[in-house]
């Protein structure tokens, strides 16, 4: 007889009263007992002596197992590393120490915060016209050599800023009306190729939808348009937006502002690149895993990831296929100045704006600081750079040196889990594969064939793409018992963080474990992205924040992290920190 057989005549029925319910529990009780030691001594012996020792050598196996899979991991992690320094090596041999760096700022313009110029333009000080002008001239001049922008509409925006400053002229609005209805009336705007722009491509860089425009805005869009500003440049992205390199078939590869050899982050790089290279005032990202905030790290601005669901992302492609992934996604502010961060993400948030209570007054000297140097050594992911450490333990210092804040180092042990937390969490039932966006919904690609292609030349897609496609519907299955494990583990850091910080507390954590790496690294760096992907598993509202350069005069930083709807406080950080750290830096000029 079976265990199975077992179970079934002991099981009770519904019709046994408690005394007799309680015995039959204890007869199957014993009757499981019996079978597990069957299982454990074999069906020849079941001696407590002979038990002892299957038992003992059952442990062995499972310690020699252990150990063997340390080992491995241990001769990965090795291997790896020896990948990375080589890559890096015959990286510099390719292209050489440093790229070209883009031409010089002249127009005083363009080093103006975009709140800046909507103050002059609606006192008259400046014209909407001769500030788009200069942007625009600013793209045609840098566009060359870094390739953020992908589309535009130059003519159309300077119609529309014609029209503003016929408004102002006109008298019919007071200056505190437009203040107060269109505060950034006449200031032109730019964003990334995903987020609807009416008239301008939304390829989202896959192939098959290199030839679809917009029929209207996104709603993000749409809300800044009604503050008056003007859409005027749309900018590079990586192949449906998954990656942290902008690369894609359509529109090429953008390079890096202050060193052209090198990668300007993902999805929203080439929003990143235009406001390094000064060439847009400010302009909107998007984020499912560090989209906004890695960018803005590599390329040395200000971006904001909102708290979960507080910002509307319709009008966006790809969408988010659950309302998990829903969660995750957000569209943010990206800009050189921290002043511009909280009105664009008040207008971008809209009915949502009051959760947010963004006017409410922060005091810095009753926040508490949290900050962690490093995951805790992940898996596969690059340890932290000196430079990176080096400017996180100043900032701390400042705060408690200068703002007399109460700052305390922490080690969250599940942040070693960051990468394996978000790729479980982003798994779907959904039958749409990476393989059906790619082909833009209609179909699926062949992601074999691709690969067979691919060092041919005749594939429409990137090598990522294709090896994401590949590999996208393996791992953790969809609620699987590893699945519910990492959803497990993700509540339970949230509650971590919940605790942590209240409503008064934020984290500091570096942005991303590196400098921008040069083209193509990113392949042996994968996930790298893990610094920011586990915020947005969490929910939290971050901001990236510049900190100047390090010693390759590439951008350092790090991002600062609230509790849910506590995104003043984040902003209020990174206004004290660009104060005194200087914020964005202007790229140097080189040869």
């Amino acid at each position: 007889m079976d265990g199975s057989q077992i179970v079934l005549v002991l099981q009770p029925t519904t019709t046994t009263d408690p005394p007799m319910r309680g015995e039959a529990d204890k007869l199957k009780h014993k009757a499981k007992n019996f079978l597990r030691t069957l299982g454990a001594c074999g069906a020849g012996s079941a001696t407590p002596s002979h038990a002892k020792r299957m038992d003992a050598q059952t442990k062995q196996n499972l310690l020699e197992r252990r150990k063997a899979r340390s080992l491995l991991k241990t001769v990965v992690n090795v291997g790896h590393k020896f990948l990375v320094l080589l890559v890096r090596w015959l990286s510099r041999t390719i292209y050489g120490e440093h790229g070209k760096r883009m031409p010089p700022i002249t127009n005083l313009i363009l080093m103006e915060s975009a709140t800046s110029l909507a103050t002059k333009i609606r006192t008259r000080k400046l014209t909407s016209v001769e500030v788009t002008q200069a942007f625009i001239d600013r793209c045609r001049e840098v566009n060359p050599l870094l390739n953020c922008v992908v589309d535009e509409r130059f003519e159309a925006a300077l119609k529309d800023a014609e029209r503003a400053d016929k408004l102002i002229a006109s008298g019919t609005m007071t200056v505190e009306q437009l203040e107060r209805e269109k505060p950034f009336l006449g200031v032109p705007i730019s964003t990334k190729d995903c987020i609807r722009v009416e008239g301008l491509l939304h390829t989202s860089g896959i192939w098959n939808r290199r030839n679809i425009r917009g029929d209207k805005d996104a709603r993000a869009m749409e809300l800044m348009r009604r503050a008056g500003a003007i859409p005027f440049a749309l900018t590079n992205v990586s192949e449906c937006c998954m990656w942290w390199e902008s690369v894609n078939t359509i529109h090429g590869r953008s390079r890096n502002p202050y060193d052209a050899n090198r990668i300007v982050g993902g999805s929203s790089g080439g929003e990143g690149c235009i406001q390094a290279a000064a060439a847009s005032p400010f302009g909107l990202g998007s984020d499912i895993g560090g989209s906004i905030r890695m960018p803005a790290f590599f390329n040395g601005i200000f971006g904001h990831k909102p708290t979960k669901f507080v910002v509307s992302n319709e009008g966006q492609y790809p969408v988010a296929l659950s309302e998990e992934q829903n969660s995750f996604l957000g569209i943010g502010p990206m800009c050189r100045y921290a002043t511009d961060l909280k009105p664009m993400l008040r207008i971008i948030a809209d009915e949502n704006a009051p959760k947010l209570r963004l006017d409410e007054p922060v005091d810095l000297k009753q926040v508490k600081f949290f900050y962690q140097i490093n995951d805790g050594g992940a898996h596969l992911v690059s340890p932290v750079d000196l430079d990176i450490r080096d400017a996180m333990e100043k900032v701390m210092a400042h705060f408690r040196a200068t703002v007399k804040a109460e700052v305390k180092k922490v080690y969250l042990d599940k942040l070693r889990k960051s990468a394996p937390m978000w790729l479980a969490n982003m798994k779907t039932p959904s039958k749409v594969g990476f393989d059906s966006q790619l082909a833009n919904l209609e179909g699926a690609i062949n992601p074999w064939l691709e690969l067979a292609k691919w060092p041919l030349r005749m594939s429409n897609h990137t090598l990522i793409g294709i090896l994401t496609a590949l590999t996208e519907r393996g791992g953790v299955k969809y609620g699987s018992a590893e699945y519910h494990h990492y959803v497990q583990q993700k509540q339970e850091l949230v509650s971590e963080f919940r605790d942590m910080l209240g409503e008064n507390g934020v984290f500091i954590y570096p942005t991303h474990p590196t400098v921008a790496p040069y083209h193509n690294e990113p392949l042996i760096r994968a996930l790298n992205f893990s610094y920011t992907a586990i915020i947005n598993v969490l929910g939290l509202p971050a901001t990236a924040v510049p900190l100047g350069l390090g010693r390759e005069g590439l951008p350092v930083g790090l991002q600062v992290v609230a509790g849910v709807n506590q995104d003043r406080l984040c902003l209020a950080v990174a206004c004290e920190l660009e104060r005194a750290f200087g914020g964005w830096v202007a790229p140097e000029v080189k040869a």
